[in-house]
């Protein structure tokens, strides 16, 4: 069976590779849970915009990194805007994505939510918190960022 990969999977591949895998797996594993789409024409267009999103996203070299790591660094006003209780508690917690958002909108570059590292008890209280985005293997950087009550 062919397959366009949406999403990168183990041992198989990147997102917008074409592989071939057994029917099985691809019927029962990759397309319910869409890791992948049946390799069609029509699907050509789905990978370019696949790949021009991962080009976005992705770091290109080590002095690309130092680059994002400088423009991290020069972040002052990263918010957050959460609802909350009276006495503070978050209804949920701040996620990866959230503080990908936010670091957008405060004028910093566009991260990738899978290298933001939040502590692992998580953030469900108003404050300020500081986390570290892996943004190269030899270089990661820190994002001091606030939780504020909308």
């Amino acid at each position: 069976m062919k397959l366009i990969l949406t999403a990168a999977v183990d041992k198989l591949g990147a997102p917008g590779d074409i592989v071939e895998v057994k029917n099985g797996y691809g019927r029962n594993y990759l397309l319910p849970r869409g890791l992948a789409i049946p390799a069609t024409r029509g699907a050509e267009k789905e990978i370019e915009e696949i790949k021009r999103a991962q080009a976005a996203r992705e770091i290109r070299d080590l002095d690309h990194a130092h680059e994002v790591r400088e423009q991290l660094d020069g972040l002052t006003d990263v918010t957050v805007p959460v609802k909350t209780s009276a006495n503070g508690k978050l209804f949920g917690s701040v996620k990866a994505g959230d503080l990908a958002d936010a670091v957008k909108k405060a004028g910093g570059p566009t991260l990738d939510k899978r290298n933001i590292e939040l502590p692992k008890g998580l953030v469900k209280k108003t404050g300020n918190y500081q986390v570290v985005v892996k943004l190269h293997p030899e270089v990661s950087g820190k994002v001091n960022f606030s939780v504020v009550a909308q």
